[in-house]
């Protein structure tokens, strides 16, 4: 039975189970990537997750803030291209939010993620249809708000999240890039899942199972 507030062990659980899951699909993330971008988010995001599981296996942070913040700077300093800027943003604008806290209940992880989503749209000014991961984030974010607002507890609303990233990854699909590398392409983006909308799937599919086991 999941808890009904995020522990920072559960963040930090999340956090390792995002790292072995981006470990997991490198390869496959790393092949969409090879379709209409530099081929590299797979190995980018690998060698980033790689060194913030390092990072906190040396030293557990004491509080969510200091968690995140440790996260996105990270992840900022050690993943190239437009990977580490964009999910750096995303951590620290989440750590800048649950302040030093040890606990966060469902309306302070929405928070937090809603801020995540806010800090890259702030950098990337992406936009729906896009083709990037604000096509998985944002009705990610969504999704959990309304869960939470309907009563639903944090288990079902992070898995709602999840879903609906899911569905969001999917619906890239058939879209022409009009941001990144990947805009290049032009019409030849078509027909290709976004790399950024399935990391970011994986990042909602891995809080929920952390949610679930908590």
């Amino acid at each position: 039975m999941a808890a009904d507030t995020v522990s920072i062990a559960t963040l930090q659980d999340w956090i390792i189970r995002f790292g072995a899951a981006v470990a997991e699909k490198r390869e496959w993330l790393t092949e969409l990537d090879s379709a209409i971008g530099d081929a590299d988010h797979g190995a980018n995001m690998a060698r980033g997750m790689s060194a913030v599981t390092e990072k906190l296996a040396a030293s557990a942070p004491a509080a969510a803030d200091d968690l995140l913040k440790t996260v996105g700077m990270t992840l900022v300093s050690s993943v190239g291209g437009a990977s580490g800027p964009l999910y750096g943003t995303f951590f620290l604008r989440m750590g800048m939010t649950t302040g030093a806290v040890q606990d966060l209940d469902a309306t302070g992880l929405a928070a937090a993620l809603r801020a995540g989503l806010e800090g890259i749209v702030a950098r990337g000014k992406p936009e729906a249809g896009d083709k990037t991961m604000f096509d998985a984030m944002s009705p990610a974010v969504d999704a959990l708000d309304a869960a939470i607002a309907g009563g639903a507890d944090l288990a079902e609303a992070t898995q709602a999240a999840a879903v609906a990233a899911a569905t969001g990854r999917d619906a890239t699909l058939p879209l022409v890039a009009r941001k990144g590398r990947a805009s290049y392409l032009g019409e030849r983006s078509a027909g290709h899942l976004d790399p950024g909308a399935a990391s970011t799937t994986l990042l909602f599919e891995t809080l929920a199972a952390a949610i679930a086991a908590s």
